[in-house]
């Protein structure tokens, strides 16, 4: 991949080939933040500029055969490991090809995606020591192209700790010419000796521009749908394309949204537990997007209390429900809304027993709902 086709980040890119020319690469990076920022797309890139055989001043060349074999994901010095259910298999190789595959048709691939695509019951992926093992013993053969050896591990804070703990010694003191880069959404589910060994990068979030720039050229012309999606995905691809998929209007999140502060609101206690029950059987990315749609919510119906309407970014079934709804968000609720489904966001990535985190947002929704 060459970085001309990375979205936004101007300043890593420069950062990057500037370390490579100058020599000074650190053997272990962190590239932190959400997936749809564009992670493994820059660490592909990044792996790119330093195999090819005639770097450009402000890029790979894309030509030469290194180049050619990195784009396919072939190049035979570059590894990469990811998130597998373990009933599937205990490692990355025997579906890489799948991976492979979902990465070149989209390099911002969502965990969801993946879940869906390579297993079929939803079962919670990781990267067990099975694949740490894997990893060092690659790592420690000769280069195939006597160049650089790469290990992408593409969402790290997957690993359990006796695959992290199994890595620690050749992250801190890899072989010659051996290169590290770890993608990770959340640093906190990350061991901290892991952490203390890598270079972090934070992978900042796309501005709406650029979103909107980049989803015009996946064939979208709808201009109002295309902002409106920008500003809900917040810089994110992997939300943006996901969002578009389904009409731009987050329909089943906005549905569900809508039946919680309308049972909470008549404190219909049996429909508030149904919809509890409803949605801990959901994956944990599915309960993640909701609540991150639901925070967006939250700041829509604010926006609409204090500035002019223009400003808001809404479809019009949200336009038409804020409304009515929007006077139940004020100055009074707005920081316990915004903590509980943050706070509720931090712990279903923490593997929390979801049937009971939504059964409390419930009452905690219907509390908050009254003292508007």
């Amino acid at each position: 991949m060459l970085f001309k086709d990375v979205l936004g980040h101007t300043e890593l890119k420069e950062k990057f080939i500037n370390d490579v020319r100058s020599q000074q690469v650190s053997h272990a990076h962190l590239f932190l933040g959400s997936i749809g920022y564009g992670g493994l797309p820059m660490a592909l890139a990044f792996s790119q500029y330093l195999m090819c055989e005639n770097q450009k001043e402000n890029d790979s060349c894309g030509e030469c055969p290194s180049c050619k074999k990195v784009q396919k994901l072939e190049h035979p010095d570059i590894h990469f490991s990811f998130p597998t259910a373990q009933v599937i298999s205990k490692t990355s190789d025997p579906v890489f090809p799948l991976w492979k595959e979902m990465v070149l048709k989209n390099p911002y691939l969502g965990l969801n995606e993946w879940i869906n695509a390579s297993d079929d019951k939803g079962r919670k992926p990781i990267i067990s020591v099975h694949q740490s093992e894997e990893i060092i013993k690659k790592l420690t053969l000769k280069s195939f192209e006597g160049g650089f050896k790469i290990s992408i591990i593409w969402l790290a804070e997957t690993m359990n700790t006796a695959c992290a703990n199994k890595l620690l010694k050749i992250i801190e003191e890899p072989p010659k010419d051996t290169l590290f880069i770890l993608i990770v959404e959340n640093e906190d589910t990350v061991l901290p000796t892991i952490l203390s060994r890598t270079q972090i990068t934070k992978i900042k979030q796309l501005n709406d521009d650029e979103l909107v720039n980049f989803l015009r050229n996946q064939g979208n012309s709808n201009e109002d749908l295309l902002r409106s999606v920008s500003s809900r995905a917040e810089g994110d691809v992997t939300a943006a394309l996901e969002m578009i998929k389904t009409g731009g209007s987050s329909n089943l999140n906005y549905q569900r949204f809508v039946e919680l502060m309308r049972v909470c609101y008549k404190k219909e206690v049996l429909p508030m537990m149904f919809w509890a029950e409803n949605m801990s059987k959901l994956s944990r990315e599915e309960q993640k997007h909701f609540l991150k749609y639901a925070l967006y919510m939250v700041r829509q119906s604010l926006m609409k209390n204090y500035t002019e309407d223009q400003l808001m970014r809404t479809s019009t079934d949200e336009a038409k429900f804020l409304a009515n709804f929007a006077r139940f968000i004020t100055g009074n609720n707005v920081l316990e809304f915004n903590d509980l489904f943050n706070e509720a966001h931090y712990n279903i990535e923490r593997n929390a027993h979801s049937k009971l985190l939504f059964t409390n947002i419930t009452f905690e929704v219907m509390r908050y709902i009254h003292k508007a």
